[in-house]
């Protein structure tokens, strides 16, 4: 069932004509000081209950330190495949920018804060935000969240804390998926302990694959499980020679690397315009069947 408190939107204007910036059940439509207000209902949650599952919930982290790769995008359209399949999912925005949960409609607030989400508890169930999708969740941002490092640094077992927090949801979604910020610091460790896979995109150019190089040597440092980690490849231009030499570099030298290529693509960078997962406003195009795509191969690797 819906839930019944009311929320308020702004306007925006897509195409020429005016739409609500955030999806849910109509209300009621007011015209105050020649500006529209459009009333809306919290869209419904999915992981409101246990899950009849014999398999332990699965976290997913797209992540990698550098930035401007895809994670994002990733992520989203990962998690709304992962909920299409079937499953119930969660993707938590742990971005301080916010940018999954602008992509879901949903204001990046967390109640309070980058406290709140490693307190856990009330206030993760508090935060949690259905999405316009079934089965699909939204633990949204806050630009607190850049804190994070700070505020684990002040907890015992700092680096751990975020696994134990997610740990809370595990009889309620059987995938989470977790949008990451390019960093490698406390938070960042956080989630490596608690993933149980990270898919790393590389954009195959040269400073791209120097990076993911020393992900690789920090995780060789730390004596963390290297394993857990799977390369594929991001805003990929095949025509480009560079592009073609530094994809065989890397698969010379790493063995887990995904086949799918996502490919430098408009429809991808449309999402921003649409506020949407590329496969559910262009279920057509080449980037919405590469999305596909990942998502077979990490769903096969999940469940070999």
């Amino acid at each position: 069932m819906l839930r019944r408190t009311a929320k308020v939107f702004e306007t925006f204007e897509v195409y020429g004509g005016w739409q609500p910036s955030c999806y849910g059940m109509f209300i009621e439509q007011k015209h105050i000081c020649n500006t529209t207000l459009i009333i809306l209902a919290s869209p419904p949650r999915a992981g409101t209950g246990r899950v009849d599952k014999e398999e332990p919930v699965k976290i997913i982290a797209v992540y990698h330190f550098k930035g401007g790769v895809g994670k994002t995008a990733t992520a989203v359209n990962l998690a709304y495949l992962a909920a299409q399949s079937g499953a119930r999912t969660l993707i938590c925005d742990l971005d301080p920018q916010g940018s999954a949960s602008f992509y879901f409609r949903v204001k990046a607030e967390f109640v309070a804060g980058a406290k709140g989400l490693l307190k856990g508890g009330g206030n993760l169930e508090k935060s949690l935000k259905g999405t316009d999708y079934q089965r699909l969740d939204l633990l949204p941002a806050d630009f607190s969240f850049r804190n994070l490092d700070r505020k684990l640094d002040g907890l015992d077992s700092p680096k751990t804390r975020l696994g134990k927090v997610l740990g809370s949801l595990r009889d309620e979604y059987e995938y989470i998926i977790l949008d990451c910020p390019p960093n490698i610091t406390i938070a960042a460790e956080n989630v490596f302990h608690a993933a149980d896979f990270l898919l790393v995109p590389i954009i195959p150019t040269t400073l791209a694959v120097r990076s993911f190089a020393q992900l690789l040597l920090f995780f060789k440092k730390k004596r963390y499980d290297h394993k857990k980690i799977f390369a594929f490849y991001s805003m990929v231009e095949s025509r480009k020679l560079l592009h073609r030499e530094s994809m065989a570099f890397v698969e010379s030298r790493f063995k887990r690397v995904l086949h799918t290529r996502i490919p430098y693509a408009a429809e991808i960078e449309r999402m921003g315009m649409h506020r949407q997962p590329v496969p559910a406003f262009s279920p057509n195009s080449p980037a919405a069947a590469a999305y596909r795509s990942l998502w077979e191969e990490v769903e096969k690797i999940i469940k070999t």
